[in-house]
């Protein structure tokens, strides 16, 4: 009974975690194109469905640990072990622990290409505020500004 459960679990949470891995390759397209509109319309459902997929894990980790096992592969291999669907179970386990690192590893993407942009926001910004002055090197060698630093809208 609690074997064919876990199954079950774990199975209910392919389908979103593969939706997931969509919305985080979508993403990054999004972020790439700074599409703002889409942003927010993955960012809602990317929000929905982790709390669905915490949900999920919660009922797991709470069966397992109601069968005095731990909340982890081993505690899974322990069920599978005894129940019939066993190789199903741990396919399906390999299955969902490969979406979940495919998705952290798009995630940290996503990551780097948030970092990237908001570096050149801030230096495009630096530039229209009138930030760091260009400075040259005189004959003697040693900087010389050339002028006070003035906003390019006042150029």
């Amino acid at each position: 009974m609690h074997d064919t459960t876990l199954l079950q679990l774990i199975e209910d949470d392919i389908a979103p975690m593969q939706e997931l891995l969509e919305l985080l390759q979508k993403e990054a397209i999004a972020l790439h194109g700074r599409d703002m509109t889409l942003l927010e319309q993955i960012l809602a459902r990317k929000q929905s469905l982790i709390i669905l997929l915490e949900q999920h894990g919660q009922r797991r980790s709470h069966l397992l640990t109601s069968l005095g096992l731990s909340a982890d592969r081993a505690g899974v291999q322990a069920v599978a072990a005894q129940s019939q669907h066993g190789d199903a179970m741990l396919q399906r386990l390999d299955m969902l622990s490969q979406l979940m690192d495919t998705c952290q590893q798009v995630n940290e993407t996503n990551g780097r290409i948030i970092q990237v942009q908001q570096h050149i926001t801030n230096n495009q910004v630096r530039i229209l505020m009138g930030g760091d002055s260009p400075s040259l090197y005189d004959s003697r060698g040693s900087t010389s500004l050339l002028a006070k630093p003035r906003a390019l809208s006042q150029v």
